[in-house]
């Protein structure tokens, strides 16, 4: 058996650098529009509506936004996590892409 003089390297935690790459935006969340979706979000939540109900409210007021302003009204309106209202913006855009193309 021959030996190898390579060195066993040690697993790097990534998740300390990724979080330090990661730029954080700032959103203007006072537009009136981003605050009437978000008073709708909660508004359904405090009816007993489901988090998808107010994800969905909030998609349709907020289609024509980018998707960090959606997700941050998911947050805010649906209370919704990050994780969690990346994947609502994600199924809210693919199922509105669907329904278009069926027209």
């Amino acid at each position: 058996m021959a030996k190898t003089n390579a060195k066993k390297s040690q697993p790097e935690n990534n998740e300390s650098s990724a979080e330090s790459s990661v730029e954080v935006k700032k959103i203007d969340m006072s537009n009136p529009t981003i605050q009437h979706a978000i008073e709708q979000g909660m508004a359904l939540i405090k009816d007993g509506k489901s988090k998808a109900d107010a994800a969905r409210a909030i998609y349709d007021l907020l289609e024509s936004q980018g998707k960090e302003v959606i997700v941050a009204a998911f947050i805010a309106g649906a209370t919704l996590t990050e994780k969690g209202a990346l994947t609502y913006w994600y199924n809210c855009k693919r199922k509105k892409a669907k329904e278009q193309a069926k027209d």
